[in-house]
């Protein structure tokens, strides 16, 4: 095989890893598997919004008290991966995230983006930052049009947990 069918089979390897890793962050979030989702960090990876949560311990702990600020139950829907691999072993991600989920006993709907940067830890894709920021997030009695709001009234949605 020559080094151009090579670098282009490693290419698609690497695009479909990055799906993949996705795929499982989205499940382990919503089975409320901690240990599986902070595996996918890498050792010094970070998640931004809503807070700010950087390394492994802090993930977890983050993760497992979404709870107890009163969202209780969540379905991720990531859609419109866009995926630019900048290097051999790091690259970058955006998507769409569609999620109904369960605010203080009540149904809600939420929307917005994600913006990872990620990179090869000992041959497996991992995230170095993966930030969420929503454009809307409402009851779903009220509909999604008018419940876009800023940094301020989306970290309110999440008492004791501060926007960092």
């Amino acid at each position: 095989m020559n080094d151009d069918v090579l670098r282009r089979v490693a290419r698609l390897e690497a695009l479909e890893a990055i799906r993949d890793l996705d795929a499982r962050y989205c499940r382990a979030l919503d089975d409320g598997d901690w240990d599986a989702l902070v595996s996918l960090f890498a050792e010094d990876g970070e998640f931004v919004g809503l807070s700010r949560a950087t390394g492994h311990a802090e993930l977890r702990t983050f993760f497992a008290g979404l709870a107890d600020a009163g969202l209780t139950a969540f379905w991720h829907h990531v859609t419109n991966l866009e995926i630019t691999l900048d290097g051999e072993d790091t690259a970058r991600a955006r998507s769409f995230l569609w999620q109904p989920c369960v605010q203080d006993g009540v149904p809600h709907i939420a929307a917005g983006r994600y913006t990872d940067s990620l990179r090869r830890v000992d041959g497996d894709w991992r995230y170095v930052t993966k930030q969420v920021s929503f454009d809307y997030f409402v009851p779903l009695t009220e509909g999604w049009d008018h419940g876009r709001f800023t940094v301020a009234s989306a970290a309110a949605t999440y008492p004791g947990r501060p926007f960092a």
